[in-house]
């Protein structure tokens, strides 16, 4: 992209402090990466000959409650897998013809998930049929596959020329006057009052360069269920790019400024990057719960799933667990504006797409998504565009609400965000973090006009 070119000859000064301080964060006690030993990334090339069965496995040994295991689910063997529920997979295996490939019991459902390969000339939706009747078994699907969200952008669709570094909002951070999407969404004014600091937030996507500077002190976990290529999940962009909307660091003379800076970032690979580099990404139904298993186990408030893909019953079962337990969940509107897939088909899970889409859709929140600068692996940031990155603005819009009011329920929140939109009409209608933060925040927490004259007179359980 022209992009790098660009930067080489603007920012030649800023990019070496970047590749110094990259070098000093690799040993700054960031976790380290967990490959789990059920991966699934390899299964992705055969998924239509895969299936997932899912088995009751009350008998697994569970500890107390799904935060008990600091280091995260499935590190210390916080749920195994029970005689009864090994026995009936190897029963299931034999009458059914069927290879397992992968095996990972789902504490909050209880339950054995197990991936099997059909033989060679069975019939798939005809042997679903028959297990989905066999008495054995809990859930029977397809292992399906679903895709990122998120696309490169040429620079000369954003800039014309390169900006000046300056200090606007206060901010110290070179790349800061290229974000016309926060400045839109007012996010600097609701940054005096919240940054997110103590929320949880869980990206399920890509790897993350989690060294990158931007990044430095928001990483409080990294997990991968694709594959144990380290090197590759710090290589992702799309998670990266995710991640810097979200939380990137502000005022270190270095790039951007996050949305929510002060969240805690739990990384979660699930999707698996089709080319080295590349922004588009495919995750399946396997590597999917495995991460939406580790965000519940790790009591994370909102979770940001930049994806898209078919109705998914063994996804949903998850997604509507972690709702009951108070997770926000936040999902991208894909290119054919369909609502009904996963996950944005599950009640409850919050919509975004870009805010200049021709059509706005009703129940659906708008934010920045065409143009984004975020962060790069090695060190880098770039443009993007795709109702990913609006997941991601959303996301973090979010995380600032809860940090201001977290007695606050999620209804009241998407309430404030939505009553919000009213006073962006100039900007193209996105949300507006200022006006939506001072509709839930009892004192006068942003100072514009326009936020206290919407919050005299809105009301909290509107949604």
């Amino acid at each position: 992209m022209t992009t790098h070119r660009w930067r080489r000859k603007q920012w030649s000064a800023a990019l070496v402090v970047v590749a110094a301080l990259a070098t000093l964060t690799a040993c700054s006690g960031i976790p380290p990466i967990r490959a789990d030993a059920q991966a699934g990334g390899a299964l992705t090339p055969q998924a239509g000959r895969l299936i997932v069965v899912v088995l009751d496995n009350s008998g697994g040994a569970l500890r107390p409650e799904a935060g008990s295991t600091p280091q995260g689910y499935g590190r210390m063997g916080a749920y195994a897998v029970g005689d009864r529920a090994r026995a009936l997979a190897m029963q299931l295996a034999r009458s059914y013809q069927l290879t397992p490939l992968r095996e990972w019991p789902i504490a909050p459902l209880r339950a054995d998930c197990l991936v099997f390969r059909l033989a060679p000339h069975a019939d798939r939706d005809a042997l679903l049929q028959r297990l989905s009747r066999d008495r054995r078994v809990k859930l029977a699907q397809p292992l399906q596959q679903f895709n990122t969200l998120g696309a490169a952008t040429a620079t000369a669709t954003v800039m014309a020329t390169a900006p000046a570094p300056g200090a606007a909002h206060g901010y110290n951070d070179p790349y800061f006057q290229l974000q016309w999407g926060f400045s839109a969404m007012q996010a600097g004014d609701a940054q005096q009052w919240s940054r997110g600091r103590g929320v949880d937030v869980a990206v399920i996507d890509t790897g993350a360069d989690v060294h990158h500077p931007d990044l430095a002190g928001r990483i409080e976990q990294a997990d991968n269920f694709v594959d144990h290529d380290a090197r590759a999940f710090g290589d992702d962009p799309h998670g990266t790019m995710v991640a810097g909307i979200i939380a990137a660091v502000p005022n270190n003379r270095l790039g951007i400024v996050g949305v929510s800076p002060d969240v805690r970032l739990r990384i979660f690979k699930a999707c698996e990057s089709l080319e080295p580099t590349a922004l588009a990404a495919r995750c399946n139904s396997f590597t999917l719960a495995l991460a939406l298993t580790a965000a519940i186990d790790a009591r994370a408030q909102i979770v940001n799933l930049s994806l898209a893909g078919p109705p998914d019953p063994l996804l949903q079962q998850l997604v509507l667990q972690g709702e009951k337990r108070g997770m926000i969940f936040v999902g991208a509107v894909p290119p054919d504006g369909a609502l009904n897939g996963f996950p944005l088909g599950i009640s409850g899970v919050v919509a975004a797409q870009e805010s200049d889409r021709a059509r706005r859709m009703q129940g659906v929140l708008p934010a920045p998504g065409t143009g984004v600068v975020s962060l790069t692996p090695a060190g880098h940031y770039d443009f993007a565009s795709g109702s990913s990155f609006a997941a991601a603005q959303i996301s973090g819009a979010l995380a600032v609400l809860r940090a201001a009011a977290p007695a606050a329920s999620e209804q009241q929140l998407l309430a404030a965000l939505r009553r919000s939109i009213l006073n962006a009409a100039a900007h193209g209608q996105v949300v507006n973090i200022c006006v939506a933060l001072a509709i839930v925040q009892p004192l006068d927490a942003c100072e514009s006009s326009s936020a206290r004259r919407l919050a005299d007179g809105a009301d909290l359980h509107s949604r």
